[in-house]
């Protein structure tokens, strides 16, 4: 082959170099040894060249110069064949994202056709109706307008020819939905198609029941989708079992199975589902692969099943999946889910919950596509992650996590949960298992890293509360990022000794200091809606062999639903303390939090929402979300949160232990308030009844009074005033401390921007139980009690530099200091705000 200069790197066709101004052409076997070392080593330095040369008698007679060249040219096709294949891969998505939308139009064209119909005909009804007072004749021209479309229902009973006629009957239902006008379908609030996105997504509209349809394409074949999709426990994290209890095959080449599946209820405050189903699995004309699926009741005359202890029958109305070869390899599919819920089973509180199509949409039709997306993904390119697992592990222990969480919130009988007496107090609910096999999720009691005493059994302190007007992104967030906000750290060491040791006794008084706390992520979902994590504390005191032994905590850690631009998404924080060597099938006892919005709409107006408290407590133009007449709006929203805690303990300390779960969960649920109250944008905490402190200002005007105030009594800005909302930002990102205190005999802070949480070693929680005398010394609170009076009476003050303390005891300098008044709109006296300059710890 010819070859070409290195100025003409992208020439990536030719495989030869130029020397002195001629061609060198290389021979067949100088190609493969090149080739052969390319792969390994792509990019080889001017020595490694040299080496190359040394070592392969066959490249002797070539230059180094024309080595680096043809490694140059050779690196340059690689990178345009790579380009191309993208490209190409691009291209294929658009094209099927193209046809999808084509379809999606047809379907709209026969939906406009249907409602122009309908209006038409519904005119001329009414016109109709106003003319029968004269004319008794029009009734019999109404009655032969109206046509009865469907064909009488054929008889159907238990036997293989009545089962196939639902089956049928299933299938046209199915398709009316997936590709005709039998549902009026939204689009998914948020949802916008692209090469990129999971595909197209619609909710119901006024139909029975709830419903969700989405169409995309997965880099799978078509009979690989429908075994995934059709293994409901293996990616459905609501689903708890689903029994095959029938197998019948049609005359046509197609299956009908008759199903039993079992649904975890999300919460501690509603009962779980199950459905009684018939699938149908059929390949259409035209290749196309469905699997439908429907519940059989008595209208059908089929077979039946009796009701089941501790579940409520629900009702899945035709759904599935039409799966479609695609041109290039991978599948078009169009999913539908339909279900009636039951919802006047559950408090009314929770009926959102059962009549929400975005929820259902999320968590059963994208939950789907995100996992087909997933796996295809792995199949084009294998990978191992974290702790050297392949992503089909992690996703197994993402499900068992999930799974173990589940079982705890719902503590059914037949696992072996039984449920204990409560001390007078129904807020916290205590159950204990003492079956061996269910103690530990994966693993029975004689797994050797386990817990080896048959006397050793599990007990799960869980409880739900009623959230308002923090979503569960952020509360979420908050608890992941901040634990030492609400764990107890001898706790976790107790846990941690537990799986570690086996030793079961109760947690002591020297356990537990949280050190530093170190996460290291393992996995996340294409979209990364959900990623897994090993959470690591430094130096945590915990006991081994009876003795106070200091060492590393390790948690397994599930985090989903934090993204906040996801309109209605629920979200969880799962973990289970683990042990450094941990394996796939090693028992673990998840513990965790699960957040539900109440609501259908979601506040979504700040997609660039964080933790700090600029973003935290964001507020509309009016400055008080609270009075805002916007259902959706933060001060409006309501969310449902589910504790679950599990501990492993000897049955002769039940008692004991008992009594200290309780305690501890009910002190969570005392930090999550909170931490909800300080997250709050308009301050309202989880209780309908808990009022706004007297006087106290949403966030923005606050920020605007400090502004004013400053530039009032210093004559200079604070601040570069752009408009309501940057003015906070711009305080809670300022390089200064800045923090006020309350006007009190004993002033307390009541804020502090980043810097001041920083100075004074403290989180927004806890902010408000420092006062202003904590951080003085002697001389700096002298000081202080001579001038106060002074800020008072003129409105500021200037502090020369000096030394304070943090909530942690720790030594801060600071060059310079100022104090001033707080004026609010009636311009009366609301605070005294501080600013430490140039501050840095001694």
């Amino acid at each position: 082959m010819m070859a070409v200069t290195s100025a003409c790197k992208d020439s990536a066709t030719k495989i030869s170099s130029l020397d002195n101004g001629k061609y060198v052409r290389y021979t067949p076997e100088q190609v493969e040894a090149l080739e052969r070392l390319y792969y390994e080593c792509p990019k080889p330095s001017s020595m490694r060249r040299q080496q190359l040369i040394r070592e392969c008698p066959i490249l002797s007679d070539i230059e180094p110069k024309q080595i680096k060249v043809w490694f140059q040219n050779r690196r340059c096709r690689e990178k345009q064949r790579k380009e191309a294949s993208r490209l190409q891969t691009v291209n294929r998505k658009l094209t099927a994202m193209n046809r999808l939308l084509m379809e999606e139009n047809d379907r709209l064209q026969k939906q406009v056709s249907q409602l122009v119909y309908e209006n038409s005909y519904f005119r001329q009804q009414t016109q109709n109706a106003t003319l029968a007072t004269t004319d008794t004749s029009c009734e019999s021209v109404v009655t032969s307008g109206q046509q009865n479309l469907t064909p009488p229902h054929p008889p159907k009973d238990a036997s293989p020819a009545g089962l196939l006629s639902i089956a049928e009957e299933t299938l046209a239902e199915f398709l009316s939905k997936a590709t005709g006008t039998a549902v009026e379908w939204v689009q998914m609030p948020g949802m916008k198609p692209g090469p990129d996105s999971i595909g197209i997504v619609a909710i119901s509209h006024g139909c029975t029941g709830v419903a969700a349809r989405a169409c995309g394409l997965v880099g799978l074949e078509p009979t690989r989708v429908a075994e995934i999709l059709k293994d409901w426990p293996s990616w459905f994290r609501d689903c708890r079992a689903v029994d095959v209890l029938n197998v019948l095959s049609t005359g046509n080449g197609g299956t009908i199975e008759l199903l039993y599946m079992q649904l975890y209820a999300p919460t501690t405050l509603a009962p779980a589902r199950d459905f009684w189903l018939l699938r149908y699995t059929s390949v259409l004309e035209d290749g196309s692969l469905v699997v439908c699926e429907r519940s059989l009741n008595n209208t059908q005359n089929g077979p039946s099943m009796p009701p089941v202890q501790n579940f409520v029958r629900a009702e899945m109305l035709s759904s599935g999946y039409l799966i479609r070869p695609c041109e290039g390899g991978g599948s078009i599919i169009h999913m539908v889910d339909h279900m009636d819920l039951e919802p006047w089973s559950v408090p009314e509180v929770l009926r959102p919950l059962y009549k929400s199509s975005t929820l259902l949409a999320q968590k059963n039709t994208m939950a789907a596509l995100r996992l087909l997306r997933q796996i295809s993904q792995e199949v084009s390119q294998p990978n191992v992650t974290g702790w050297g697992r392949r992503p089909a592990a992690l996703r197994s222990l993402s499900q068992k996590l999930s799974r173990g969480f589940n079982e705890a919130v719902n503590g059914f009988t037949d696992e072996g949960w039984s449920l204990l007496e409560n001390d007078g107090i129904d807020d916290v609910t205590l159950l204990v298992n003492m079956s061996h096999g269910k103690t530990m999720m994966g693993a029975n009691m004689s797994y050797s890293n386990g817990f080896p005493s048959m006397s050793n059994a599990v007990l799960c302190a869980k409880a739900s509360m009623l959230l308002q007007n923090v979503t569960p992104a952020m509360l979420i967030r908050f608890l992941r990022e901040h634990r030492s906000e609400w764990a107890d750290s001898s706790i976790d060491a107790y846990s941690a000794a537990a799986i570690k040791t086996g030793q079961c006794g109760l947690p002591g008084s020297h356990a537990g200091t949280f050190g530093g706390q170190i996460i290291l992520p393992l996995a996340q979902t294409v979209e990364h809606e959900e990623f897994m994590e090993v959470v690591k504390f430094e130096n945590v005191s915990h006991y081994s062999d009876d003795k106070l032994m200091p060492g590393d905590i390790f948690l397994l850690q599930l985090c989903n639903g934090v993204d906040e631009n996801t309109v209605g998404t629920s979200a969880e924080l799962i973990f289970a303390p683990i042990d450094a060597s941990f394996s796939d099938d090693a028992p673990i006892l998840p513990s965790g939090f699960r957040i539900i919005p109440l609501d259908s709409g979601m506040d979504a107006s700040s997609p660039y929402r964080t933790l700090d408290l600029a973003s935290a407590l964001d507020v509309g133009p009016a400055g008080n979300r609270a009075s805002g007449d916007c259902a959706g709006q933060s001060g409006k929203s309501k969310s449902v949160m589910t504790i679950a805690f599990q501990f492993v303990f000897d049955v002769h300390l039940q008692d004991n232990v008992a009594a200290m779960a309780r305690q501890y969960v009910r002190s969570i649920i005392a930090s999550v308030q909170r931490v909800a109250l300080a997250l709050s944008p308009s301050n309202f905490g989880p209780h309908a009844n808990l009022q706004t402190p007297a006087g106290a200002p949403e966030a923005q005007t606050l920020a605007l009074w400090i502004s004013q105030s400053y530039r009032c009594f210093m004559g200079m800005e604070l601040l570069k005033n752009e408009g309501r909302e940057s003015v906070l930002k711009s305080l809670w990102h300022h390089s200064d401390a800045v923090m006020c205190c309350s006007l009190q005999a004993l002033p307390n802070f009541t804020f502090a921007n980043q810097s001041g949480l920083d100075m004074l070693e403290t989180t927004l929680v806890a902010l408000q139980d420092i006062t202003l005398e904590k951080i003085f010394d002697d001389n700096g609170k002298k000081t202080l009690a001579s001038e106060f009076p002074r800020i008072m009476q003129q409105g500021f003050i200037c502090l020369q530099g000096g030394i304070c303390l943090s909530s942690m005891g720790r030594a801060i300098s600071y060059e310079k200091a100022v104090a001033w008044k707080v004026l609010n709109e009636e311009e009366n006296a609301h605070c005294i705000c501080f600013m430490f300059m140039n501050w840095s710890f001694v």
